[in-house]
């Protein structure tokens, strides 16, 4: 018999992740983006990454429809950033400082890192979909990470 969902939940929340904005556009140039910490590296050669979205989430359809996405890791003064886009609807980028990348999706200024990705590939799994990305451009800038542990966020200490 599988483990309960909150068990789960549970279980899963010690493992301590990095928290990550990932944004995207609609076919009707719409911007959208959710808050996610399943995200993971998972090829160097060709260059690949992994992002996992709740089927049920606003943004959804915008992955099959663009066919693009960026990844953005958030920094450890981003928390405000994290929560806004971690609620369901309304104007997410309202106020929030951005650009829009090569492909076409918002990079928001502050983030540690950016991956801007096309989209390589995707599987079902279970109430999300596993969308595989091939990495196109990458940057990073200097500042500590925001980090999700046990159903908070967390920083690292020096």
């Amino acid at each position: 018999m599988p483990i309960e969902k909150n068990e789960l939940r549970r279980v899963m929340g010690h493992f301590a992740t990095g928290v990550t904005v990932i944004t995207s556009i609609r076919a009707s140039g719409e911007m959208h983006g959710l808050t996610a910490n399943a995200f993971s590296s998972v090829s160097l050669v060709p260059p690949l990454l992994l992002i996992c979205v709740d089927k049920k989430a606003e943004s959804y359809p915008c992955f099959e429809e663009s066919k693009i996405f960026t990844v953005n890791i958030l920094a450890s003064d981003q928390e405000s950033l994290s929560r806004k886009f971690a609620v369901s609807g309304g104007n997410k980028f309202e106020g929030v400082s951005y650009r829009i990348g090569a492909n076409g999706a918002p990079i928001l200024n502050g983030a540690i890192a950016y991956l801007e990705c096309k989209l390589a590939g995707s599987m079902d799994a279970g109430d999300h979909t596993v969308y595989l990305g091939e990495i196109e451009q990458a940057e990073t800038h200097e500042a500590k990470p925001l980090l999700f542990f046990r159903g908070g966020y967390r920083e690292l200490g020096d």
